[in-house]
């Protein structure tokens, strides 16, 4: 808890995500959710974005001045994976010759010092399946720091809410989420709901202990 005393808590989103036919798409409900988590406390500062180096550009600029104690990022994802306009970002972004990897590198220097600082993905079934095992490890060795993400396609309810810390083994089982069709190719975790496992709402603010 020190170290959010400390450090920022910031959050980008997907802001590429409209509605069809002048509706509004989950881009207006990410939004909606930065506004209300910065009035509520819970945020310093958020921004959309349509790419990941826009994102890590502006996480790396936000933290010139004051370390980062927590990010959140607000989008889609996928078993082992999250994206901004259906662009992935995956554990193959981490090694050396990946074209996004020195500005995680950077970034992982802008954090809280002490293993502390957080990185929340409030995506779906991005901690689901060996894929998910797999991303969750390698982020947090990464890193240094703690990781949280779902397992379940995640709403109102966010289901499969699960965070590792560096050099732990994921303790959530690998077919948490998983339907018994995706061995016929069905490409995507159950729905959240209340009496799934590890379940919270799009309005706590904060992972609970033992999640």
């Amino acid at each position: 808890m020190a170290a959010r005393s400390v450090g920022s808590r910031l959050m980008v989103y997907d802001r590429t995500c409209g509605g069809r036919w002048g509706l509004p798409g989950l881009t207006f409900s990410w939004r909606l959710g930065g506004v209300l988590y910065r009035a509520l406390g819970r945020l310093d500062d958020w921004k959309g974005v349509a790419s990941w180096p826009e994102a890590l550009d502006w996480l790396l600029a936000r933290s010139r001045e004051r370390p980062i104690a927590e990010i959140q990022f607000w989008g889609h994802g996928n078993w082992g994976c999250v994206l901004i306009d259906r662009v992935p970002m995956d554990g193959r972004a981490l090694e050396p010759s990946h074209p996004w990897h020195a500005r995680l590198a950077e970034l992982r220097e802008r954090l809280v010092p002490g293993g502390d600082s957080l990185w929340w993905f409030r995506t779906c079934e991005t901690f689901g399946t060996a894929r998910g095992h797999a991303f969750a490890k390698a982020w947090t060795r990464f890193f240094g720091c703690r990781a949280a993400g779902h397992t379940y396609v995640i709403g109102p309810w966010q289901s499969g809410l699960h965070s590792l810390r560096p050099g732990e083994e994921p303790h959530w089982p690998v077919e948490e989420g998983v339907p018994p069709e995706v061995r016929t190719g069905m490409r995507h975790a159950l729905w959240s709901g209340p009496r799934v496992p590890n379940t919270i709402t799009c309005l706590h603010g904060r992972v609970p202990p033992g999640f």
